[in-house]
């Protein structure tokens, strides 16, 4: 029951989701700095997604990456998934089980998938949205793709988990926001990111220079 936007920008590998289910990032979003990024989902086994980042590591192919855990993982068939590497296309599987109208779609550094949609229109909507703002920080481009998603009409039933991720140059995930239970958690996602996003960069320096980083006045800060 997701919709979900992986993407590269530069060097940034990003995820966004959307899910009538909760805490939807929590179990569908699989990112490595320097490797890539990858989604499992439907009837979710998150241990796919990992698979699919060690085989991406091992070799840097992603259509070889989703070939070898396809071909290798139990229950194939009710597992949806989809890859990106450092360089080349994205890559997504829908297996046989795959719920309700699922469909996927690839454009250039991104791939859009989902299942139990409201029409196979979805994730192309998703991968055209991304790709429309160019320029733009990849947390804001992939929260203006979700927004589309679910505008154009999302899941059958309604959205009620929301989350998106990046890693970049450092070992951690430098933004990492989810909103695992609302009524309107894109809407909620976006205010977490308009917080966010101004700090974000601030946030990698502490963890890499704390004496030369950021007050922020709070009780505690040094």
């Amino acid at each position: 029951m997701t919709l979900s936007l992986i993407a590269r920008d530069g060097d940034r590998f990003g995820i966004a989701a959307g899910s009538s289910s909760p805490a939807v990032l929590a179990r569908v979003a699989h990112l490595r700095p320097g490797v890539g990024v990858a989604s499992s989902q439907n009837i979710t086994d998150p241990r796919l997604g990992t698979r699919l980042l060690d085989r991406l590591a091992a070799h840097g192919d992603a259509e070889r990456a989703l070939s070898e855990v396809a071909s290798s993982a139990q229950d194939i068939e009710y597992r949806q998934l989809t890859v990106l590497g450092r360089t080349g296309p994205g890559f997504a599987f829908s297996g046989a089980r795959t719920l309700g109208t699922h469909a996927t779609a690839t454009g250039e550094g991104v791939v859009g998938a989902g299942n139990l949609l409201a029409g196979p229109h979805i994730p192309q909507v998703l991968v055209d949205a991304y790709a429309a703002t160019a320029g733009r920080e990849l947390e804001e481009r992939l929260l203006h793709a979700l927004r589309a998603g679910v505008a154009a009409g999302g899941e059958e039933g309604p959205v009620r988990s929301a989350g998106l991720a990046v890693v970049a140059d450092v070992d951690w995930r430098v933004s990492d926001l989810r909103v695992d239970w609302a009524d309107d958690p894109v809407d909620r996602l976006a205010e977490l990111l308009e917080v966010w996003l101004p700090q974000r960069d601030d946030y990698v320096r502490r963890g890499l220079d704390p004496a030369g980083s950021p007050s922020y006045g709070v009780p505690g800060d040094l």
